[in-house]
């Protein structure tokens, strides 16, 4: 099934190298060159700032449809996340873009609900790939995934999948299972960068009614006044 990323204040990708390379990008969790230490693929909390508040994270994920802990950033070196693409993927699950000006290559980030397993990683897409064969690598703790000219490095977590993507031809498999090692969930600063602040009273503030006496038992006040 192909699930779509929903344009909340996100632009078709296709214009984003265009637009990056007139307007620059916003950095969250980019640019540092992460090393490949470790045989593990999987993500971790690895920002280096104060952790972000819960309440704000859930707060500006949530005015944007996207579930807190579905949240996540990475690090590739000359990568920075195009802050025009950030949004929520299908249900309420997590996108955004990273682009090298240099290379002028994109890397995709999707973090959406479910699992990947030998069964069905063949029947994932990769990416939001349009019904490709899906070739499936295991690596370590995480799958390295080919179809047409997309690949991928998917990480399961618990309860959800942290997938890495790119152009097979432009981006290196390296690239992307060193992005996926550095997955995290944003830091204080990452996420101010990430996600726009919430819209103020968009909590459960109570819409006030003029027609609602200030006593009695709350019942609407309809009395006609002297003039009819």
């Amino acid at each position: 099934m192909i699930r779509a990323v929903r344009a909340v204040r996100v632009l078709p990708l296709l214009f984003l190298p265009l637009l990056l390379v007139s307007c620059g990008t916003e950095e969250a969790g980019a640019g540092a060159d992460t090393g490949d230490t470790g045989k593990s693929t999987a993500g971790a909390d690895k920002g280096t700032g104060s952790s972000a508040d819960p309440a704000e994270l859930a707060a500006r994920a949530g005015a944007l449809g996207i579930a807190p802990e579905l949240v996540y950033v990475t690090e590739a070196p000359g990568f920075a996340v195009a802050e025009q693409s950030v949004g929520v993927f299908g249900g309420d699950g997590f996108h955004a873009a990273y682009f090298s000006q240099k290379t002028h290559t994109q890397l995709e980030l999707f973090v959406d609900r479910g699992t990947l397993t030998a069964e069905n990683c063949p029947k994932t897409q990769v990416g939001q790939g349009s019904g490709e064969s899906v070739a499936c690598e295991r690596d370590g703790d995480a799958w390295y995934r080919k179809a047409g000219g997309r690949h991928e490095y998917a990480v399961p977590r618990d309860g959800h999948v942290i997938r890495l993507v790119g152009d097979a031809k432009r981006l290196d498999r390296a690239v992307l299972r060193k992005a996926a090692k550095a997955t995290h969930h944003p830091d204080a600063a990452e996420l101010t960068a990430l996600l726009p602040p919430a819209p103020e009273g968009t909590a459960t503030e109570p819409v006030e009614r003029g027609d609602l006496p200030p006593v009695g038992d709350g019942a609407p006040n309809n009395e006609v006044g002297a003039s009819g």
